[in-house]
């Protein structure tokens, strides 16, 4: 499953074969984008994956549903893995999973109960039957030649984990998503002792989460939303719709005690959120008061003022329950004037357009949008500089690679860690197809990968390319043209009128009128020469419908020429 290549990273080579004894680190996502998180480490022969999420399609990727991780550079390696480490359960660090196990099933996956929990109902949609390892913070793993140690960290879901791995050359550590909330709605707090305990003995190369490398401070305590929530549902007076991601349990628990103290009944919306939220009260990690929870049918019947409608599609998904309710084409919820729609999430960077057409959709329909640019009601769950300037003091590592991040946040965290006092080159800046070795204490980026995008267009995983996608863009921004002849080979004659066929273009019948004479003519005068064949004409017909379009119109459509021998 290969994508196609991207750049190598500064005109990096190959990588030497691993010397005996180091540790090599590959990053097949994650690195100069916010998404698709997956690095593999190598010792002594076997591979240890940490994370495999996935990346979501921009508006230049048109009918993509999800891109992966390029499994080429691991796919004659299967049988190498020892384990696939889960730092914990959002999409962009689990969602690859189902793909790499339709590769090979039997793949252990080590990670905490909810992060379990959620990969378990995940592949049983795509009928697979995983080998599950449950750990704890402070549990140990042995992965082949990998002694895994895991540490609590504080992240926008329960039951995220840190991991250091303990080899023969030296000791990694993994962050995965963290920050440094201080007053916890689970009471679990980000483990510095144990960042600390180990920074004593030695962190050879940390990995560490970049994505609020740039937002200065600490972060503001998830808690304090409480009171915002809270002050939305005393002022509203009709129905109340809130959207987040379906997998923060600690937002969705805050909703629902609001929705308890002013009486009103919760129906949630959305397959995934329906899903998730289920898994997290049967783990006793969502609390829910007897009676609070109703169908959406029934929710349906009721008094807008008793309502309030979890869902999803807080970054503007056009298929989520949300966006339909947005564009009025949700089969169950219909948006009325004077509704609130709270929006507690973050903007996704690419997804910004796509947010704001969803509030302008619930705008215009006259429901009353709250989102975080108008109220307190998201922060972040990632750490932003104060925080990470913190564990970078307290972990003292020898390297540092910054992951988890667009370009600007891996510099930024570049940046930080020169302010700790660590010199520059001892910071690696990497991107995705890097790979690292760590050899004798020393880390170097000693080569890059082929690697690409594999991009998921309904049941099809790999097959759609750059060229096709180039082709869909030119399809969308410009529309097509497709012309037929019919041509009588023995006597060189065209014996039908140009037929054609426009998509997208105009829809003024009459407007190729000129350059259908212009096509006959070119091809007459072609058929008067004895070499002239069927795909001779095809690319004068392009070029002479090509021209014209870009002389007359200044546009550069499809052109499909078919020329037919009769």
């Amino acid at each position: 499953m290969s994508g196609v290549a991207t750049q190598p990273h500064l005109g990096l080579k190959a990588p030497p074969p691993l010397p005996e004894g180091g540790l090599r680190v590959m990053a097949l996502g994650g690195l100069g984008e916010i998404g698709r998180n997956m690095a593999v480490l190598e010792f002594d022969g076997q591979l240890l994956v940490i994370d495999c999420g996935v990346l979501f399609p921009e508006a230049e990727q048109p009918g993509i549903d999800l891109i992966l991780p390029d499994f080429g550079v691991i796919e004659h390696r299967l049988d190498d893995i020892t384990a696939v480490v889960l730092t914990h359960g959002h999409e962009d660090h689990i969602g690859a999973i189902p793909y790499l196990l339709r590769l090979r099933e039997d793949i252990p996956l080590v990670g905490s109960r909810f992060t379990l929990a959620l990969v378990k109902a995940k592949l049983r949609e795509h009928r697979i039957d995983p080998v599950l390892v449950e750990v704890a913070a402070g549990d140990d793993h042995l992965a082949g030649p990998f002694h895994c140690e895991f540490i609590s960290v504080n992240h926008s879901i329960p039951d995220a984990l840190a991991v250091a791995v303990h080899t023969p050359a030296g000791l990694l550590v993994h962050t995965g998503d963290f920050k440094m909330d201080q007053l916890p709605l689970d009471g679990v707090l980000t483990d510095l002792g144990a960042f600390a305990r180990l920074g004593v003995s030695g962190i050879d190369l940390l990995l560490s989460d970049s994505t609020n490398a740039e937002v200065p401070g600490f972060v503001t305590p998830e808690r304090s939303i409480g009171p915002v929530l809270d002050d939305v549902f005393a002022r509203a007076t009709q129905r109340l719709i809130v959207s987040s991601f379906a997998s923060h349990v600690h937002r969705i628990q805050q909703v629902l005690d609001c929705a308890h103290k002013h009486d009103r009944k919760v129906a949630l919306v959305g397959r995934s959120m329906v899903r998730n939220m289920g898994v997290a009260r049967d783990l006793g990690l969502l609390h829910m008061a007897p009676g609070l929870m109703v169908s959406l049918d029934d929710a349906a019947k009721m008094p807008p003022e008793q309502v309030v409608l979890v869902s999803t599609g807080s970054q503007g998904e056009p298929l989520s329950a949300l966006g339909r309710m947005a564009r009025g084409d949700h089969h169950q919820v219909t948006i009325e004037p004077g509704d609130t729609v709270v929006l507690a999430s973050s903007l996704v960077p690419g997804n910004e357009t796509a947010v704001y057409k969803v509030i302008n959709g619930l705008s215009r329909l006259g429901a009353t949008v709250v989102h975080k640019e108008t109220a307190k009601v998201h922060v972040s769950g990632h750490a932003p500089a104060g925080e990470l300037r913190t564990l970078l003091n307290v972990a003292k590592p020898r390297y540092l690679m910054p992951v988890h991040g667009e370009w600007r946040h891996l510099r930024a965290h570049a940046k930080l860690a020169e302010e700790t006092g660590m010199p520059a080159d001892r910071v690696l800046l990497a991107e995705d197809g890097v790979v690292i070795d760590l050899v004798d204490g020393k880390a170097t980026i000693v080569g890059s990968v082929p690697i690409g995008n594999v991009y998921v267009d309904g049941l099809n995983v790999g097959d759609v390319g750059e060229e096709s996608l180039q082709a869909r863009r030119i399809l969308g921004d410009e529309g097509f043209v497709a012309l037929t002849v019919v041509v009588e080979p023995s006597t060189r004659t065209i014996v039908r009128p140009v037929h054609l066929s426009t998509k997208g273009f105009s829809d003024d019948p009459s407007a190729f009128d000129e350059v259908l004479r212009l096509v006959e003519d070119s091809l007459r005068r072609a058929l008067q020469d004895e070499n002239v064949d069927a795909h001779r004409m095809s690319q004068i017909i392009r070029r002479t419908v090509g021209k014209w379009v870009s002389d007359k119109h200044r546009r550069r459509p499809m052109i499909i020429p078919t020329v037919l021998e009769v």
